[in-house]
């Protein structure tokens, strides 16, 4: 997923898949002790993915206190 395509959503919306993903990751951890792990490559997918939301969230709260109450 694109930063622009993120940057589109709404908190909530972000909110919800950050919590979907952190599921993910604990899971592939898991799957990876275990030695169940097909797609190694998925645990870094899932976490530039939750990087990259986060981001767009610590920028959105640093633009909205930024901003003068009006």
């Amino acid at each position: 997923m694109k930063a622009t395509d993120l940057r589109h959503r709404s908190d909530d919306e972000l909110q919800d898949q950050l919590l979907r993903l952190s599921k993910e990751a604990f899971n592939l951890r898991f799957q990876q002790a275990s030695g169940q792990l097909e797609n190694t490559a998925r645990r870094r997918q899932v976490r530039r993915q939750i990087a990259q939301i986060k981001t767009v969230q610590a920028q959105r709260k640093v633009a909205a206190a930024a901003t003068p109450a009006a």
